[in-house]
């Protein structure tokens, strides 16, 4: 225990320097795991720290992790046993290289680790006892190489001496050879006596140089033998070969001769190889037994063994025998026949797309297990890559990234990195490193579409889908992952949220409640796109909503009007003919399209062959002549329909009294006008004044127009335009534009002034030729914003309907007409103003215009309504 104390103590003393930026400790071998080498963290200038943070670790050359790093004191300890005379043989200097990878930024560094000998080995001898025959004619003075001791340990603790047991006969002579090895040889002092003695038994003993002296034993046994007094003689105690590693079996290495003085059976001499050749020897290497020829007999490897020391024995056949002994030294040519190696310091590290260039990818180095220029290596990239090689020392590189990285473009790259040695012919090997790319928000999401359009029918279960939009982000992870939301917009002054919400998941779009096509007919909803990368990046698309109308509105009847009560009362005279008007239903419908057209039908009468209802004007007419026994009180029930589905309808009841003596309904009226307690004589006064209101508007207007159209034509020469002129409606030059136009049964005139890219002004007048009465329309001045698109869309979503654009936008509309809006109803929107027209049967050519006569005129006057 006190030796092992003291070897420990001597040993314990750790020196390390520093050569050429590299860092050496020395520690003896046999160090017990877990001992202190040195302090790295201090050595390389690191903090405790550090060594955690920037992930410090050892990587071995040798392939064993003999050491590693406490991370908590940063010194660098024994990881496991480490055996010198294992790992590095007889050589005079055993150095483990070590790299210590460091990240954050990746450095490496490179430390060694000289491994000192101790004396843990004795001196061995391969076998126990030796023997050997000695003819007692031999001459004092001869030489017998003995078997050498061999020794694992190094240096000073390597074997030193021999010694022999005392004989009289024999001493002992130790031959140095020119590699260092010490052979010891026997040595006759005086000629042998068989007779006096026959055997002579020696110890030979080893000695090393260590403290303590470590030493090793082996018996010699000499046994005297009579006659054949001499030996084979070698021409050479030394022969040298050279032979290449790749060399094939039975390739002829050297001949060997020996010559023996002897006559006969004691001159013929066999060769063969030393009693104690160690089998790899044998089992590489053969020799002809009678010609003393050598052979390759197995594979040579020079990483394996550069060179062989191989001894033989000439033998001649006398009795007893007697033997020569020769040194033969086989040098193995070394060939390239090791590929290079590529070997990984540190794993591959992802790299940001945005990495600049120069950004270190990995750690790697190259080895080759051939000598000379057989193992110099070069490592080369693929042209056209994003990474370089950057060289470091002693065949270690940096993988560091050499151009613009795009994850969207690779996601990844494998690189093919070639070693290639400097042999004849040169070795290559490859090896594929994968570096995957790590992505960066750098792309915002793109939808589908720019803008989505969205037909949704009036009266809809809240809660119901609109529609769905998609967007997609060529980025990955958390930078493709997309919210959606609705960017606050109003409409009709509201929040868009209080109509709509929208799934931020999947980006659907959902109802709030039921939408009313009478109130609401357009609206736009602006949705975001928006990725969850930091920062993250947003699109926007529209989605247009156009509610399509439902028949949900039955017709309103307009006259007889409501504050009447719903029992309209009429007169007619009892002389009335056939075709006599007796009153006229007026109804509208708020829907729109095939919704809105309108028709009526007698539905009950007290005399249903006295009285028709005309399907499309609703005219309630005589179908013949009052007669005297018809009832003077008639009651007739009206349905009105619209052409929807399903068909909503209303019905108004119209009480006929049927009178003798009314022949002047027009001087009756007249005459019960000015009494004021009569509610047909209030009703009449007030649609008298409007009559003379809308007259006094037409009159102002027209001749505001002609004021206009007189200033216009002294500049321009003419009011009024060619019918070739109307496709310029749209030039901005014309300041006055006269239209006359034909949509089905109904003529209108649109009369449109000033500029179209500024404001104007358009006025309407629409002639039915059902009716003597005609509607006028007048649009007050409008702002420049282009809706045509808007309305194109709305036109194709509602074909049955017919758009006439007053000007580019209304800001608000003045809608006047008679009964005749029965057969023609005039939507005024904020946007826009919308005309929708019911198809009506043509009038027959071949009749006369029952309506176009004095008497009906008369009539049509006395009746309590415009």
């Amino acid at each position: 225990l006190k030796r092992w104390l003291a070897l420990w103590w001597h040993h314990s003393f750790l020196l390390w320097s520093t050569i050429d930026g590299q860092t050496r400790y020395t520690i003896p071998e046999e160090l017990k795991q877990g001992s202190v080498v040195g302090n790295l963290a201090k050595d390389l200038g690191l903090g405790l720290s550090e060594i955690f943070d920037r992930k410090l670790r050892v990587a071995s050359e040798a392939g064993k992790q003999y050491f590693s790093v406490d991370a908590g004191k940063g010194e660098l300890i024994v990881n496991e046993r480490i055996d010198r005379d294992t790992l590095c043989g007889q050589s005079a200097s055993c150095i483990l290289p070590l790299k210590v990878v460091i990240e954050n930024p990746l450095q490496l560094h490179r430390i060694e680790v000289d491994i000192r000998d101790i004396n843990d080995n004795s001196p061995t001898f391969l076998t126990k006892e030796q023997a050997l025959k000695i003819a007692e004619s031999t001459v004092a003075g001869v030489h017998f190489p003995l078997e050498r001791a061999e020794d694992p340990d190094v240096g000073s603790n390597s074997f030193k001496s021999y010694t022999i047991s005392k004989d009289d006969c024999f001493s002992l002579k130790v031959k140095e050879l020119r590699n260092g090895r010490k052979v010891p040889e026997l040595v006759l002092e005086k000629p042998l006596d068989r007779e006096r003695k026959a055997v002579h038994q020696l110890l030979l003993t080893a000695l090393d140089g260590g403290s303590p002296v470590r030493s090793g034993t082996s018996q010699i046994t000499i046994t005297v033998l009579d006659v054949n007094d001499n030996i084979p003689v070698f021409e050479k105690s030394v022969y040298k070969a050279s032979i290449g590693e790749n060399s094939a079996k039975g390739a002829f290495m050297v001949k060997l001769k020996a010559t023996d003085k002897d006559d006969g059976q004691n001159g013929e001499v066999k060769y063969t190889f030393g009693e104690h050749t160690p089998e790899s020897v044998l089992s590489t290497f053969d020799i002809d037994t009678e010609t003393g020829e050598m052979f390759l007999k197995g594979k040579l490897d020079y990483e394996t063994a550069a060179n062989f020391e191989i001894d033989i024995t000439a033998k001649d056949k006398g009795i007893p025998e007697m033997e020569g002994h020769c040194s033969v030294q086989v040098e193995v040519v070394d060939l390239n026949d090791n590929a290079p190696e590529i070997v990984l310091t540190s794993q591959p590290s992802p790299v940001r797309e945005d990495a600049p260039s120069g950004t270190v990818v990995a750690l790697i180095s190259a080895r080759d297990l051939d000598s000379g220029n057989n193992g110099k290596v070069t490592l080369q990239l693929p042209r056209d890559y994003h990474f370089s090689l950057k060289p470091s020392f002693s065949n270690n590189y940096a993988l560091v990234t050499s151009g613009v990285l795009d994850r969207e473009s690779f996601s990844g790259y494998n690189i093919e990195i070639t070693a290639t040695d400097s042999g004849s012919p040169p070795l290559t090997t490859k090896k594929t490193i994968p570096v995957s790319i790590i992505d960066v928000n750098d792309n915002s999401p793109k939808f589908t579409q720019s803008s989505y359009d969205v037909y949704l029918k009036e009266n809809g279960l809240p809660g119901s889908m609109l529609s769905s939009v998609s967007a997609s982000d060529l980025d990955f992870g958390d930078n493709a992952k997309i919210s959606y939301c609705i960017l606050d917009s109003k409409v009709q002054g509201v929040s868009v949220s209080s109509y709509v919400y929208m799934n931020s998941d999947n980006g659907s779009i959902y109802s709030m409640h039921s939408f009313d096509y009478e109130t609401l007919k357009v609206f736009q909803i602006l949705v975001q796109a928006k990725d969850h990368g930091s920062p993250s990046l947003s699109s926007n698309a529209t989605v247009h909503v156009f509610i399509l109308d439902q028949n949900d509105n039955a017709p309103a009847v307009i006259y007889p009007s409501a504050a009447l009560g719903s029992l309209s009362h009429q007169k007619m005279p009892r002389s009335s003919k056939a075709g006599h008007l007796v009153t006229k239903v007026t109804a509208v419908d708020a829907d729109s399209g095939h919704n809105a057209w309108i028709s009526y039908k007698l539905a009950e009468a007290t005399d249903a062959s006295l009285f028709n209802v005309n399907l499309y004007t609703g005219e309630v007419r005589t179908k013949r002549a009052v007669s005297e026994q018809d009832d003077s009180s008639q009651r007739l029930l009206i349905e009105i329909k619209d052409d929807g589905e399903p068909v909503q309808s209303s019905t108004v009841t119209v009480a006929i009294l049927v009178e003798d003596g009314l022949q002047e309904p027009i001087l009756d009226l007249r005459q019960k006008a000015p009494e004021p307690g009569k509610k047909s004589g209030r009703i009449t006064l007030y649609l008298i004044l409007s009559l003379a209101s809308v007259s006094m508007l037409s009159l102002v207007t027209f001749v505001m127009l002609a004021v206009k159209c007189v200033r216009n034509s002294r500049s321009s020469g003419s009011c009024c335009m060619r019918l070739d002129d109307l496709d310029d409606y749209n030039n901005p030059n014309r300041n006055l534009q006269i239209q006359l136009n034909t949509d089905g049964p109904i003529k209108y005139v649109e009369v449109l002034g000033g500029d179209m890219l500024s404001q104007s002004q358009s006025f309407r007048s629409c002639l039915s030729p059902m009716s003597e009465f005609s509607d006028f329309t007048f649009v007050k001045p409008s702002s420049t914003t282009d809706f045509k698109e808007m309305i194109n869309v709305l036109d194709a979503s509602l074909p049955d309907s017919a758009w006439t654009f007053e000007s580019q936008q209304v800001s608000s509309e003045v809608c006047t007409g008679g009964p005749s809006l029965g057969v023609r109803d005039v939507r005024c929107a904020p946007i826009v103003c919308r005309t929708v027209q019911r198809d009506l049967p043509p009038p027959q050519p071949q009749q006369r215009n029952p309506y176009n006569t004095p008497s009906w005129r008369r009539e049509r006057d006395a009746l309590p309504y415009t």
